[in-house]
């Protein structure tokens, strides 16, 4: 199995919030973990925002980008090529996407396609996890499974 993170699930290893817990839980749980390569500038412009907003102290905004960066070679990466773009506009005119959550959406089905196994898709948006679910992409459960 492997997890694929959007950016917004990406952000919680790295900034605590809401689902910060869980999306640990799942990485430490799973072999591996996929995520888009525009992944990395969504996660770096959401954290400079926090930064310039005063929520994100300048010591731990430098510890954050360490941590991204010691962490992103460790992440399956899906590259954003054209036939992916091409795929990413077809699924947000169907499912009234966002462009980058349309492109998350297509990373994630190439990785089911690559890996022909099942993939665990987080995202904090409803409407993309939605998506992601009509196309055959298990959501990230939202509680623990209790024992």
């Amino acid at each position: 199995m492997t997890l694929y993170l959007d950016t917004s699930a990406l952000v919680k290893l790295y900034v605590a919030e809401e689902g910060s817990p869980l999306v640990h839980q799942a990485v430490a749980n799973t072999p591996s973990v996929a995520t888009s390569a525009i992944a990395y500038v969504e996660a770096r412009a959401a954290f400079a925002r926090r930064r310039r907003d005063g929520s994100l102290p300048l010591q731990e905004y430098r510890r954050i980008l360490r941590d991204l960066d010691a962490d992103w070679d460790h992440y399956l990466r899906i590259d954003v090529t054209e036939p992916l773009i091409r795929e990413a506009a077809e699924l947000a005119e169907r499912h009234r996407l966002r462009a980058y959550d349309a492109i998350h959406l297509a990373s994630a089905h190439v990785v089911k396609e690559r890996l022909l196994e099942p993939v665990v898709f987080a995202s904090w948006d409803k409407t993309l996890e939605a998506a992601a679910r009509r196309h055959g992409l298990q959501p990230l459960p939202r509680q623990s499974p209790k024992p």
